[in-house]
């Protein structure tokens, strides 16, 4: 067993000597590889992260979110419905809410106004998230007004703004009191924007969604797992995009690398016969090619993972940011926790490293095989 460690000691250390003497070919070779992983991983880390952090934030969502559609489109949801809904059995609560969308033309942003459930601001008063603080320039004290539903202006003072903490959710976000609410949008004073239903059992959230929608037939009961899928999918499909358009990229690496791998060159064929003609068996060449390999690739994967971690959570990951995650003039400043999906390493890894070192074996057995004298020829 000692042996064969040495052996395969003396092997490597002759693998990287012979990597160096044909450095520029392969420096260029190594070049694009880790610019390949770098892609890809880049792509599955920064996905991947966001999709923690929304499941994150999401699982503080309410259980079940009860609309009400008239002909496909969004109403009011009436006071009473919450009265009928609170006698289903395994319901523990049901609480109205108020909230909806503004769009400040002046400054090309949708700002989302919210009745909070505990510590409203009181009448002429709001939060607003930091979002809105950094584009409108103001701060606490200050006085910013908005059009009403009638068309007539409402001004209100800045109580606070909301911690920079929260703001994945509350960049665009503006807190105001009840009356304030339904006076800014007309909303009558027996209707919710929706119903907000906590249920006693977890495993009862479809049943309890079902017979919501046999008591109210014009009901829409969203459950907090469909919202979890949805944000899912949506990340999904984003970071299935970018890996489309690099494609191509990685379509030119193959096509580099099975040239590479798969046609020696009369230096390389040279150098085997050599080595065959000085007592090195079959076994010794395809050792030292695939070292070859395995060193290229490996050297390529880990350059490449660590560069993607860097830009990625170190970085902001200034590359891709905008299409995954989307534009708005109202974004969120926030750093990503880093998070590590083992299953997409060793996807990467196999992608990337297994074909490559796998495909440097067959042309070196090839000229392995075939007499000394005729391969130095």
């Amino acid at each position: 067993m000692r042996n064969l460690l040495e052996r395969q000691r003396h092997i490597l250390d002759f693998t990287i000597a012979s990597l160096l003497r044909r450095k520029w070919k392969n420096g260029s070779l190594l070049a694009v590889y880790t610019l390949l992983v770098f892609l890809l991983s880049s792509i599955l880390l920064f996905s991947h992260a966001l999709k923690t952090e929304a499941n994150a934030v999401l699982q503080g969502t309410p259980e079940i979110i009860v609309q009400r559609s008239l002909t496909g489109r969004y109403q009011p949801v009436p006071l009473s419905y919450a009265e009928k809904i609170a006698q289903i059995r395994g319901i523990h609560s049901v609480r109205p809410r108020l909230w909806g969308y503004y769009y400040d033309a002046n400054f090309l942003a949708n700002y989302t106004l919210l009745v909070p459930r505990q510590g409203a601001p009181q009448p002429g008063f709001i939060d607003i998230g930091s979002g809105i603080s950094r584009i409108r320039d103001t701060h606490p004290g200050d006085v910013i007004g908005f059009t009403g539903h009638d068309g007539k202006p409402r001004s209100f003072t800045i109580r606070k703004i909301l911690p920079a903490g929260s703001e994945l959710v509350s960049a665009d976000l503006i807190l105001i009191s009840e009356s304030d609410y339904r006076d800014f949008s007309g909303l009558p004073a027996d209707q919710a924007t929706d119903l907000v239903i906590t249920v006693r059992n977890p495993r009862e959230f479809r049943t309890v969604a079902e017979k919501v929608v046999r008591l109210l037939p014009d009901s829409r009961p969203i459950v907090r797992d469909e919202i979890l899928r949805t944000y899912d999918a949506v990340f999904g499909w984003r970071s299935g995009l970018v890996i489309v358009v690099f494609g191509a990229v990685a379509l030119a690496f193959v096509i580099f690398a099975w040239d590479k791998a798969t046609g020696l060159s009369a230096e390389e064929r040279r150098e085997i016969g050599i080595l065959k003609a000085v007592g090195w068996e079959t076994a010794d060449v395809l050792h030292l090619k695939f070292w070859e390999g395995a060193v290229v690739s490996l050297t390529a994967f880990l350059a490449g993972y660590l560069l993607a971690y860097a830009h990625v959570f170190l970085g902001g990951s200034f590359l891709f940011a905008p299409v995954l995650k989307g534009w708005s003039v109202l974004y969120p400043e926030f750093r990503l926790v880093p998070s590590l999906d083992c299953g997409e390493l060793a996807a990467i890894f196999f992608l990337t490293v297994v074909p490559y070192t796998a495909t440097t074996i067959v042309p070196s057995w090839r000229a392995a095989t075939i007499d000394p004298d005729a391969v130095m020829r």
